[in-house]
Order: structure tokens, then sequence, then C-alpha cells
């Protein structure tokens, strides 16, 4: 399985610079963690907890299809005043889908997730479909990330998604984690050290704005 724990440079800044990678880093040093693919059933409520916590947001980027399984779980989510956003509904491959059949199911999405946060599924998606997204009527922010945890990685340890965590982060990284069943062990060990690291620190934890 190949990725890159932290975002390449050319990546960032040369060939995809439209979407974000990273926030801005002046003044008060803000951490922004995000979780991909759920809601789940168990994973979801394990992450509000820890966050409550410490007094800390995040933005969740949900699949489509689980938030009509997890109705319950993804208002838990807003209520919490936690920020979502699109996911795709069925968590599909940009580099192997259509430009019209992503979009549309972007859109399926959108019939539940009231967003114009959007994330690619595994990060994959072609110049036309970012077109079709930036240049609507209501454009969508793509969102990307500055650190990847590798919780989806079954053959690296908990231990080892926090220390790419912790090697990586700084101030105004976006760090990707996953709330589902594939990352849950992973996940579940790294992420309540990640926000003890955070807040020892004294970094605030803050969901990505809604209206960037």
């Amino acid at each position: 399985m190949a990725y890159r724990v932290k975002a390449p440079w050319i990546l960032s800044n040369i060939l995809f610079s439209r979407l974000v990678w990273k926030m801005p880093a002046g003044g008060k040093p803000i951490i922004y963690l995000t979780f991909d693919d759920g809601p789940h059933p168990t994973a979801t409520p394990f992450i509000l907890e820890q966050l409550e916590r410490y007094k800390a947001k995040a933005t969740f980027f949900c699949i489509g299809k689980n938030v009509e399984e997890y109705p319950g779980i993804y208002l838990e989510l807003l209520k919490d005043g936690h920020s979502v956003g699109n996911h795709t509904q069925n968590h599909f491959n940009g580099w192997f889908t259509a430009k019209d059949k992503y979009i549309q199911n972007v859109q399926l999405a959108a019939n539940n997730i009231n967003s114009r946060l959007f994330r690619p599924p595994y990060g994959r998606i072609t110049r036309g479909q970012i077109n079709a997204l930036i240049k609507r009527e209501a454009p969508y922010t793509i969102y990307m990330w500055d650190v990847l945890s590798g919780d989806f990685d079954t053959t690296l340890s908990g231990e080892q998604c926090l220390q790419n965590v912790l090697n990586n982060i700084e101030p105004g990284s976006i760090v990707v984690f996953h709330d589902s069943e594939k990352a849950w062990e992973r996940m579940s060990y790294a992420l309540p050290r990640v926000l003890e690291y955070c807040s020892n620190k004294g970094w605030s934890l803050e969901a990505l704005p809604q209206d960037k």
C-alpha cells in the first residue's frame, strides 16, 4: 500500500494548489483533526467522547450511505458543534469513475449532508472532477491533508500511526483519521494520545470552517 504520511510539496503547492492541504499557521496555534468514512456505530461515538474530554472540535467527512444508515449519529456530530463534509455517497475512487457519474454521486450524498466541504475518497480526484466541483454556482472547498495517520493500513500498529502524526504535526496541520471498522484498532489507540499531546502543547483543536 503506497502512500505518503506527509503531503508532498509538489502536490500541495504545484499540481493541486487549488485544493486546501493545510491551514494558515499565523496567530493562535491550531490543529485540524478530520475523520473520514463515517458515521460508524462504534468508532464515531468513541471519537465524540474523546473530543469532548479535551473540548476539541473536528471535521467529519461523511459517506452519504452511512449517514442514511446512522442518521442519529450524524445528528449528534452536528449537535456537538463539529463540522461535516461530503465524502461521496458510495466512497467512489475518482481515478476510476467518469466525471459525470462522480459528480452525481457527490450530489446524491448532498441530499443528506448539508455542507460545501468536500474530500475525495482515497485522495484521488481528476482535474475535470475538481473543475466541476469548484466552478459551481455554490462551489465546494476541497480539503485534502497535511498529515495522514495511516490508521487504515492494517500492516501498521496503533503506535506507528501515533508516531506518523506526532512526527509531522504542526500548527495549521490538517490530520486524517478514519471512523471506520477497518481503522478502529489503530485509530482508537492513536487518537487519545494525539489529543493529549496537543493539549500539553497548548494547541487548540478546531473544526475546518464551513464557509471558507
